[in-house]
């Protein structure tokens, strides 16, 4: 069984989402409030664990298998849970999370077809804990496609070995992440992100204002 953790907030969704800034917004109001607020990656985190991310995302020339991905991300996890979110939980912190859990059943899972039950079983050993709070941010594969290709050509940076992965496996992705959705829907809320980024910003707001609510 794991362990639902009201302070630590999950953001999800496909690349282009606009996680970044719904983080940004969340954690501007948490601070106007006077909470600690800790900001964190997945994969990484910690040293070590963006070590791992690097292995993760490099486009190497050895192609990385399904399992070894899915042990990657794992390992670069359990350090993340027991170095950064815990003992800031554990203080009394609020810990959010651009990705969590969700992302390896949907990108490991759903897309790359590894077994959900092997997913869980890890997530009960090697991680324990869950959110208590998810927002995902759904966005169609071909808008969120513009959007990183706009993005990389204001001079971001080049695209991962898993951006550069083909349509279908990003539409497989978004429908994992629904699916986590309608199997957790007190847990996770599903957002519309193909509005601007205030209009995105806003809802999300809005739910961590619902949440706090509920928790108080």
């Amino acid at each position: 069984m794991l362990q639902s953790k009201p302070r630590l907030l999950t953001i999800e969704g496909g690349e282009g989402a606009g996680k970044s800034t719904v983080l940004s917004a969340l954690r501007d109001a948490l601070l106007a409030d006077g909470c600690e607020v800790v900001c964190t990656r997945e994969p990484g985190g910690t040293p070590l664990s963006e070590r791992i991310r690097g292995l993760l995302l490099d486009a190497g020339d050895e192609p990385v298998h399904p399992h070894t991905e899915l042990l990657l991300m794992f390992a670069a996890r359990a350090q993340h849970v027991q170095r950064v979110v815990l003992p800031a939980l554990a203080r009394g912190a609020w810990v959010i999370s651009d990705r969590f859990t969700d992302s390896s059943y949907a990108y490991q899972g759903a897309a790359r077809g590894m077994d959900e039950g092997f997913i869980a079983e890890l997530e009960r050993r090697a991680v324990g804990i869950e959110p208590g709070l998810t927002l995902l941010l759904d966005l169609g594969v071909a808008h969120a496609r513009e959007r990183t290709r706009g993005r990389d050509l204001l001079g971001g940076a080049s695209p991962d070995r898993i951006e550069r992965e083909r349509d279908d496996f990003f539409e497989r992705v978004r429908e994992g992440f629904l699916a986590r959705a309608t199997a957790h829907p007190q847990r996770i809320r599903v957002l519309d992100a193909s509005p601007d980024a205030a209009t995105v910003a806003a809802a999300a707001l809005a739910v961590l204002a619902d949440y706090r609510r509920a928790l108080a």
